[in-house]
């Protein structure tokens, strides 16, 4: 008699830590940024919001994101076993067999596709697919090669605003662009940054996201601060074209003075600590960027 409710509780926790697994295989923070921004194109876009394709856009987005880190960690188990910042994750650690997250990213591809298809358009469908296979089988396997996977990464990383400004006009115009080029360049520097800060880590599994060499050195610094410098005058674009005014871009110009000043103390003290003040200034600058503009706009 006792023992059916202990195997009841053990069979609860069970589900709810493959729950968990699946969960972590999603990279909610990362994912719920991508949807974010897909939502702040198709608003920025919009005379009119239509709440509903909104709601879907972002669970679209939220999906597909899910899709492809999922993908992503199925073809680097190997190498997160390596490194100490993933080891934890789903796979490595048998929480999650390859056969499951392949299946789970399946699923949420499938979804991601058809709530796209019955919701936007299909030059939105069709850029979702070509984001996945270039961050899946494309940038992933480049980043055992060289720096160029930070350029092709760039691409998918920066393709949520312009698929949320597609979704709602169904064509890419030159404000798609706009906001298409501000994420493309705020990934060079929030790349490396990373880059810099996990550089051990990075080196056990055979990674090579560090420019100029792949060292960390003044001039992968100077780098990281000529990126930073073009977000300045593309942060000033969207007032000059009239798709947001003056306020925003006070906001924008701030933002970036803020982030180059913090490059100019790495190229300073070469140092992991300033490496990681970019690193977080990165996370914090494009959220209040897009804020800014759709706050503008509205």
């Amino acid at each position: 008699m006792v023992a059916q409710p202990i195997d009841s509780l053990t069979g609860i926790s069970l589900i709810l830590a493959k729950a968990k697994a699946y969960a972590q295989l999603l990279k909610f923070r990362l994912s719920l940024l991508v949807a974010f921004s897909c939502a702040f194109g198709f608003v920025l876009a919009s005379s009119n919001t239509n709440f509903y394709t909104l709601f879907m856009l972002f669970l679209g987005g939220f999906l597909l994101s899910g899709a492809s880190v999922t993908i992503n960690q199925v073809i680097e188990k190997e190498y997160d076993k390596l490194m100490t910042r993933t080891m934890n994750r789903p796979l490595p650690t048998g929480r999650l067999s390859i056969q499951e997250a392949i299946i789970f990213s399946v699923v949420c591809f499938v979804l991601s596709i058809a709530i796209l298809a019955a919701c936007t358009n299909l030059l939105t469908v069709a850029l979702s697919v070509v984001s996945m296979i270039l961050y899946c089988f494309v940038y992933t396997p480049l980043k055992r090669v060289g720096a160029i996977a930070v350029f092709v990464g760039a691409i998918p990383g920066a393709l949520p605003p312009l698929l949320g400004w597609v979704a709602a006009t169904g064509r890419i115009s030159y404000e798609a662009l706009l906001i298409f080029g501000i994420q493309f360049i705020w990934q060079f520097p929030h790349f490396w940054a990373i880059a810099w800060v996990a550089d051990e880590d990075y080196k056990k599994a055979g990674f090579k996201l560090l420019p100029v060499g792949g060292q960390k050195d003044l001039n992968t610094a100077i780098q990281i601060m000529i990126y930073t410098l073009f977000l300045l005058p593309l942060g000033l674009l969207p007032a000059v074209f009239g798709l947001t005014g003056i306020h925003s871009a006070f906001v924008v110009t701030i933002c970036g003075v803020l982030f180059l000043a913090q490059t100019f103390s790495l190229m300073k003290t070469v140092s992991r600590e300033s490496a990681m003040r970019i690193m977080f200034g990165s996370f914090l600058y494009l959220p209040i960027v897009q804020i800014a503009l759709l706050l503008d706009k509205l």
